[in-house]
């Protein structure tokens, strides 16, 4: 049975960092992908970015792709997420991911088969 445990959301200040990891066990998604969303309240969950093993290119969504980076060991089926400069609107839960989406479908929800149960992020003002 695949599992993926996020880990490291807390409540933060506006400006400070913070580091969230996932881990994959079960299976290996070493031709795939795994990244990251997120769902505020009242909204959809939506892409922040994602690693696809096959290549190592990585995918940011636009409101992240200055202050966020995502890293991993393709091994052990584990992916980080570096948050810097964080601020209010990214308040969420955060989810990890993983699957193997085809090129159009790497920033969809619909691209990936397997979810973590999610790690809550707030950041105060």
């Amino acid at each position: 049975q695949v599992q993926l445990a996020e880990s490291g959301g807390k409540l933060v200040q506006t400006g400070d960092s913070l580091r969230l990891s996932c881990a994959a066990s079960g299976s290996n998604f070493g031709g795939g992908a795994m990244g990251w969303f997120r769902q505020a309240p009242g909204k959809e969950r939506e892409f922040v970015a994602t690693i696809r093993w096959a290549t190592g290119r990585i995918y940011y969504a636009d409101s992240v792709k200055d202050r966020f980076s995502i890293s991993g060991d393709k091994a052990i089926s584990a992916i980080y997420l570096q948050m810097n400069s964080l601020k209010p609107e990214d308040t969420a839960v955060y989810y990890c991911a993983a699957g193997r989406p085809i090129l159009s479908t790497v920033r969809t929800v619909s691209g990936y088969t397997h979810w973590g149960q999610g790690t809550q992020v707030t950041v105060s003002s």
